[in-house]
C-alpha cells in the first residue's frame, strides 16, 4: 500500500450508517491510495453500510484485520469500533497510550492484559483508566500484572459492574481485591484464579467471599493457591455453582468439601488434581446427585471406598478421569462399581491404574454408551483386555492406549469389533509395530491409526577388527580401538542413526587422522577421541 503525504481530505458519498466517525487522521496527515481510489469512483466498498463491512472483519483473523485497516480511514474506523476482543501487552509503558488506544477501539468487551514476568507492569492508574474506557467490559484477563493493589482492582471493579468473567494469574494484590471484585460485580459467572500472590498464608487468612456475585457465580477454578481455602465462603455461598476446579491448593479439603455439599446441589463438574482429599471427601462430593463429570488426578489418598460412593449416588456420570499415580488404591472394585451404577457412562479416563479384564467386561457390558475410552501407563492392560473391548464395546469411537503391554495382536482384535470405531491412538507399546498399525489401517479403511512407536535399540556397532587398519589391513598404532556409533545418542532419528551406522561396514580409517574433512559434530568429534586415546 503506497501512501502519498498530501493533506487528508474527506470521503464523499459516504453512505449513512449508525456506526459513529470520529475524527481520525493518520500521523503526518497522510491518506492511503484507497482515498484517492474512492475519490476517483473506483472504491466499491462504498456501496456497502458500514455495518456489512463490520460483519466481514468479524470474519477476519487477528492479522487480516490489521492489515485491512490500512486499507482506508473508513475501513480503520470501522474495524476499531467493530472490534470486541483486544489482548494488549500490559508493561508500564502502556499506561502512555491507554487514551489513544480506547479513543480507537470503544467497542471492546474482552480484554486480556500479559505481561511479560520480566517486566514492569501496568499499574492502579492504567487500570483504572482502561475501566472508565471500557464500561461494558464484560470479561477481563490478567497475566503477571504485579503492581496492581488492592486498591486498583477495587476501583475498577466499580467502573466495570457488568463483568462476567474473570480470570488471573500471578498478579500481585489480595483478599482484599477480590472482595471488592465479588461486591461490585453482581453477574460475576466465571472466576478462575491462579498464583495470587497477596493471599496470605495461615489461619489469619482473610476469607474470601461471597459477596454479590455468589448468586451468579456458576464455574469456580483455583490453581497453585497456598491459602486457596480462604475462598471457602465464596464456594459455599454459590448455589448456582455447577463446575468447581481445583489444581495443587494446600491444604486439607476434607472439611470445605463437607461445607460445599450441604449448600451446593447443583454441581454438576468436579476437578480435583494434587488436592489432599480423601474417601471422605468423596463422600461429601457423591451428595452432588447432579454431577456429571469427575476428574481425580493425583490424589493418593483416594481409593476404591471413595469411587465406590461416587458411583452408587451419582448415577448421572458421563465423564470419569482417574490419574492413579500408580498407587494401586483405585482398581476393580471400584471400576466395577462404576459400571453397575453408572451406565450413562460415556468418556472413561484411566492412567496409571491398572483395570483387569474383570473390571474392563463389566464396563464394555453395562456401558452402552461409552464413546471414549483411555488407557494410560497400565501394567494390566494387554491383548485379552483390548479383545474384550473389540468385542463388546459397540458404541466405542476412539481410543488411545499407552504405555500398556499390548502387541499387535491386539490391534488384530480391534480390527473386527468396535464397529463405530474412528479413531486409535498407540503411544509407547513396545509390542505394537507399524507393520501391526498398518494391518489395521488397511482392515479398516475409515480408520485413523495414529502409532507413536518405540524406536527400537540398535545393536552395538562397533567396528572391528576387520574395519579399523590400513590399506594393507594391519591395525593402527598396534592396537584395537571400539568405537560404539550409538553409545551417545541425544534424541536423534533412528533414519540418522541408521545412516551412522551404514560406516560401520567401511574402512572408515583408510585416509590420515589427523584431519577429519568427512565426519563434523559431536559424531566426528567422539570418533577422533576414540582413536587418540
Amino acid at each position: 500500500m503506497g501512501q502519498s503525504a498530501s493533506t487528508s481530505r474527506p470521503i464523499s458519498s459516504k453512505p449513512t450508517s449508525s456506526i459513529s466517525s470520529p475524527e481520525f487522521e493518520y500521523p503526518g496527515g497522510v491518506t492511503s491510495d484507497m482515498d484517492d481510489a474512492a475519490g476517483a469512483g473506483n472504491d466499491y466498498s462504498l456501496n456497502l453500510p458500514d455495518e456489512c463491512l463490520a460483519c466481514i472483519f468479524q470474519f477476519l483473523s487477528a492479522g487480516d484485520r490489521k492489515r485491512s485497516s490500512l486499507v482506508c480511514r473508513r475501513w480503520l474506523i470501522i474495524e476499531g469500533q467493530s472490534r470486541h476482543r483486544l489482548s494488549l501487552n500490559a508493561q508500564s509503558h502502556l499506561a502512555n497510550v491507554v487514551s489513544r488506544l480506547f479513543a480507537r477501539f470503544d467497542a471492546v468487551t474482552k480484554l486480556g492484559l500479559k505481561c511479560d514476568r520480566r517486566s514492569v507492569s501496568i499499574g492502579d492508574d492504567a487500570l483504572i483508566l482502561i475501566s472508565l474506557k471500557c464500561r461494558n467490559l464484560t470479561r477481563l484477563k490478567l497475566r503477571a500484572c504485579r503492581e496492581l493493589t488492592d486498591d486498583g482492582m477495587a476501583i475498577f471493579s466499580k467502573n466495570c459492574k457488568n463483568l462476567q468473567k474473570f480470570s488471573c494469574g500471578s498478579c500481585s494484590f489480595g483478599a482484599k481485591g477480590m472482595n471488592a471484585l465479588l461486591e461490585n460485580c453482581a453477574f460475576l459467572e466465571e472466576l478462575s484464579i491462579k498464583r495470587l500472590r497477596g493471599i496470605t498464608d495461615g489461619p489469619a487468612a482473610e476469607p474470601i467471599g461471597p459477596g454479590q456475585a455468589a448468586g451468579a457465580l456458576k464455574v469456580i477454578c483455583l490453581k497453585d493457591l497456598y491459602n486457596g481455602q480462604c475462598f471457602g465462603p465464596l464456594i459455599a455461598g454459590a448455589k448456582n455453582l455447577r463446575s468447581l476446579k481445583l489444581f495443587r491448593c494446600s491444604g486439607d479439603w476434607d472439611k470445605l468439601l463437607e461445607v460445599i455439599s450441604d449448600r451446593v446441589d447443583k454441581l454438576v463438574e468436579v476437578h480435583l488434581e494434587r488436592l489432599k482429599v480423601s474417601d471422605l471427601g468423596l463422600l461429601y462430593i457423591s451428595y452432588c446427585a447432579n454431577l456429571e463429570i469427575l476428574h481425580l488426578v493425583k490424589t493418593p489418598e483416594c481409593t476404591n471406598i471413595g469411587l465406590m460412593a461416587i458411583a452408587e449416588k451419582c448415577k448421572l456420570l458421563r465423564k470419569l478421569h482417574i490419574d492413579g499415580w500408580k498407587t494401586n488404591r483405585i482398581s476393580d472394585d471400584g471400576l466395577i462399581a462404576i459400571a453397575t451404577y453408572c451406565p450413562n457412562l460415556q468418556e472413561l479416563v484411566l492412567i496409571g491404574v491398572n483395570p483387569t479384564h474383570l473390571s474392563l467386561d463389566k464396563l464394555a457390558t453395562n456401558c452402552q454408551n461409552l464413546e471414549r475410552l483411555a488407557l494410560c501407563g497400565s501394567e494390566t492392560v494387554g491383548d485379552a483386555e483390548i479383545s474384550c473391548i473389540a468385542k463388546k464395546c459397540i458404541a466405542l469411537k476412539k481410543l488411545c492406549i499407552k504405555s500398556c503391554p499390548v502387541s499387535d495382536h491386539g490391534m488384530e482384535a480391534l480390527a473386527g469389533g468396535c464397529p463405530n470405531l474412528v479413531k486409535v491412538k498407540v503411544k509407547k507399546c513396545r509390542g505394537v509395530t507399524s507393520e501391526g498399525a498398518d494391518w489395521l489401517r488397511a482392515s479398516r479403511g475409515s480408520l485413523a491409526v495414529n502409532l507413536d512407536a518405540i524406536e527400537p535399540e540398535l545393536p552395538d556397532l562397533s567396528i572391528g577388527e576387520g574395519d579399523i587398519g590400513g590399506v594393507d589391513g594391519r591395525p593402527m598404532g598396534g592396537r584395537y580401538r571400539d568405537v560404539n556409533i550409538a553409545s551417545r545418542s541425544t534424541g536423534r532419528s533412528t533414519s540418522f542413526k541408521m545412516r551412522l551406522g551404514s560406516f560401520s561396514g567401511r574402512n572408515l580409517v583408510a585416509c590420515t587422522f589427523r584431519r577429519w574433512p568427512s565426519f563434523g559434530g559431536r559424531f566426528g568429534n567422539n570418533l577422533r577421541r576414540s582413536f587418540e586415546d
